[in-house]
């Protein structure tokens, strides 16, 4: 396999939320991610300086660059949030969330729902730029409200013209949330239609799909999202094929040492606290059996496990019954 010639695709982990916290994130890093970002945290939630948040934006040195994802509608309250998390944790970029599909944000007229409101996504983003006084403001969108319309070409000249730096495209509607195909064609348009760099999003979940988007669509970088929930070794395959290298082969045995790595990093991070550690791992968890050999029975154990030492007993098991 040849190696690729030129520059290669800057590759980012999408934010995501109860997921990319400081000890996921550092993992990603650890196999390849070049760009982080913080789990969505609202203008709000800053402001108020609660201990929530300050959860949300601890990081450590080695995960830079990284940014501090905010939503909200208010610009002026967001201006007043970047300023905050500036003095606060002094990120390398802000990036507004303009693609969230949620409805309990949506209903508060943040994340996608600023794609049906140009001028007031102009307004945010013409604000927080502003107030960030020359730190690098990014933003992530997704390609529209509904098929009906897919303005992502709009959206992203207006973000453009207002200051944005670099924008995520997630190709597809706030109607589809995550059904159906993210279109890299409106993507690839949105990369013509500006001169910042763009980083594309959706349905990444080999190394050979990213490149093959990536080729596509023109994209600076790719944004991977759900499929580093369960297989985060997808930046150590994409930047393997980068460079016409065959990656290495992920066994049964390397997952399970993985897991129990971040699990144990996550009972480190809750300070000592394993029990309430493991529980806040069970989503991950879950994630994690994708694709495993007895899934179903798999899932069942692990939503009910409290302690490291039970999860190696599980592991245990389950590589030696799957042993070839």
């Amino acid at each position: 396999m040849d190696s690729i010639a030129g520059p290669r695709p800057l590759l980012f982990l999408a934010p995501m939320a109860g997921v990319t916290n400081t000890v996921f994130r550092r993992l990603c890093k650890d196999l390849g991610a070049d760009v982080l970002t913080t789990e969505f945290v609202s203008a709000e939630g800053i402001l108020h300086r609660n201990e929530r948040t300050s959860r949300y934006l601890e990081f450590q040195s080695d995960e830079r660059p990284l940014g501090v994802q905010l939503f909200g509608a208010d610009p002026d309250r967001l201006a007043e949030a970047v300023k905050a998390v500036i003095d606060w944790v002094s990120p390398d970029f802000i990036d507004l969330n303009f693609g969230c599909p949620v409805n309990k944000v949506v209903s508060r007229n943040g994340g996608s729902a600023l794609l049906k409101d140009c001028p007031l996504l102009a307004n945010v983003a013409r604000s927080v730029v502003a107030a960030a006084n020359g730190l690098p403001v990014t933003a992530k969108i997704r390609i529209g409200w509904d098929s009906r319309s897919v303005n992502a070409v709009e959206t992203s000249r207006i973000l453009e013209g207002e200051g944005i730096s670099r924008l995520a495209v997630h190709g597809r509607t706030k109607e589809q949330g995550y059904s159906g195909e993210a279109d890299w064609e409106v993507i690839a348009s949105v990369v013509q239609a500006v001169k910042i760099p763009v980083i594309g999003n959706g349905d990444i979940d080999s190394a050979t799909v990213a490149l093959e988007r990536w080729r596509q669509s023109g994209a600076t970088g790719i944004m991977i999202g759900r499929a580093a929930m369960n297989h985060p070794w997808i930046f150590r395959e994409i930047r393997a094929a980068l460079s016409g290298q065959a990656s290495e082969c992920v066994t049964l045995a390397d997952k399970w040492a993985f897991i129990e790595n971040h699990c144990a990093k996550e009972i480190d991070w809750w300070k000592g606290q394993e029990a309430q550690a493991m529980k806040s791992m069970r989503a991950r968890l879950m994630a994690y059996t994708r694709g495993l050999p007895g899934g179903a029975r798999l899932r069942e154990r692990l939503q009910r496990v409290e302690t490291l030492t039970g999860l190696r007993e599980i592991a245990s098991d389950h590589i030696g019954g799957n042993a070839a």
